[in-house]
């Protein structure tokens, strides 16, 4: 699917990302969904780290495939004097920088923040770390499920007796990186168009998982109660919260808050004398789960779905990937689209989370080959034949991947 009808809401924006992995990625493909020019620069030979990363498709990562799409990748060594300088060269002509570095990294290349402003002043530079810039753990290495863990929020992913476990989603990495520098990046835009200068943006995925803390920091801020999953009111320890087996193997989410919501089930499943026992605790809370898990044994998933469905309460069937995809609604929303690709042939892609009704999302290009525009974006910027080729031949630079 491919629309070039509108131009989107970023369109005339110029982005040089230079991540290599999810927080980075995920953030300039918002960006360049939303019309903005996005430019990769990739290392020579390998690009990308996502770019091999299982499962393979044809040549390329399916996750390199899902995070790409509507970018131009261009190779260049930036640890040659001529891979700097041809950067420093896009540079003059972009608006924002994206990168993914340790703090430090960028700096010792002398293409960092302060450095590049002096050629262009009005550059937004965002810097994606997991610990920030700044402070003791500024050049530890990690990743989300250690982002996470420093912000707190481990102990929340948990069994019902307090045990840590693994997040299925990469929260630190998109909710406290990705989505927190697009944020700010999109904030800077705006300031500029006021002081016609950029900023530097220092994105800690660490600081993003810990602002995330809203309800569980007020557990322990103001009533002094360290939240655990499995024995919070919203992270486990509530029946009415909860997930339930069927007598198929399928499971269900019961997500009841409400009163009148935790009414009309008791109602709909015959247990009236539940209706005053909505948050029970310890060995009531304990009987109330027998209880409930036996009833939902007593039938399959997509039964109970059909039953209370009709009961307008906040219950649903628990999907895995595949059945989402199929589902009316994601369906109905086009959050599965697809895309030509020179070598992977027709792909998936999923959709867009941001809906505009002026200036919508949309799907331009698949994810690019390595080095793919190279030689055109250098020639944008007035490079000869002879420099491009010059590049590439000293592996500055590199041929498309085919």
């Amino acid at each position: 699917m491919t629309n070039d009808v509108l131009s989107g809401a970023l369109s005339g924006l110029r982005v040089l990302d230079l991540t290599r992995l999810l927080p980075g990625a995920f953030c300039t493909q918002l960006l360049a969904d939303m019309g903005a020019d996005v430019v990769k620069i990739e290392e020579p030979g390998r690009g990308d780290y996502n770019r091999d990363f299982p499962p393979i498709n044809v040549k390329e990562s399916g996750s390199f495939l899902l995070l790409n799409r509507n970018k131009k990748s261009v190779v260049l060594n930036l640890k040659s004097d001529e891979g700097k300088e041809a950067l420093r060269d896009l540079v003059k002509t972009a608006d924002i920088l994206v990168e993914g570095f340790r703090p430090g990294v960028m700096d010792r290349l002398d293409l960092g923040y302060d450095a590049l402003k002096e050629i262009n002043p009005r550059l937004i530079y965002c810097a994606i770390s997991g610990f920030g810039q700044d402070g003791p753990y500024r050049l530890m290495p990690g990743h989300d499920l250690n982002y996470l863990a420093i912000a707190g929020a481990g102990r929340l992913f948990a069994d019902r007796d307090g045990n840590p476990v693994v997040p299925g989603l990469s929260i630190a990495d998109v909710g406290g990186g990705s989505q927190m520098a697009a944020t700010g990046i999109l904030a800077a835009v705006i300031a500029r168009s006021a002081s016609g200068l950029g900023q530097f943006i220092d994105i800690s995925m660490t600081d993003g998982a810990f602002a995330w803390l809203a309800y569980h920091g007020a557990d322990w801020l103001f009533g002094g109660t360290n939240p655990r999953g499995g024995r919070g009111p919203l992270i486990g320890q509530a029946p009415c919260y909860n997930t339930y087996e069927c007598s198929d193997g399928g499971w269900v989410a019961l997500g009841i808050i409400e009163e009148h919501f935790w009414q009309r089930f008791c109602a709909a499943v015959g247990l009236d004398q539940l209706v005053d026992q909505q948050w029970p605790e310890g060995p009531d809370a304990e009987a109330q789960f027998s209880e409930l898990r036996a009833l939902f044994k007593t039938d399959t998933r997509d039964n109970w779905v059909a039953r209370l469905t009709p009961a307008d309460i906040p219950f649903t069937a628990i999907y895995d990937v595949s059945e989402a995809i199929e589902d009316p609604q994601i369906k109905h929303r086009e959050m599965l689209l697809s895309v030509d690709h020179p070598v992977e042939g027709t792909i998936p892609q999923l959709g867009f989370p941001i809906k505009m009704s002026g200036t919508p999302c949309t799907i331009r290009s698949a994810a690019p080959l390595l080095g793919e525009h190279t030689q055109s974006e250098l020639r944008a910027i007035g490079y000869s034949e002879d420099q491009i080729e010059k590049l590439i031949g000293n592996k500055d630079g590199q041929e498309p991947q085919r």
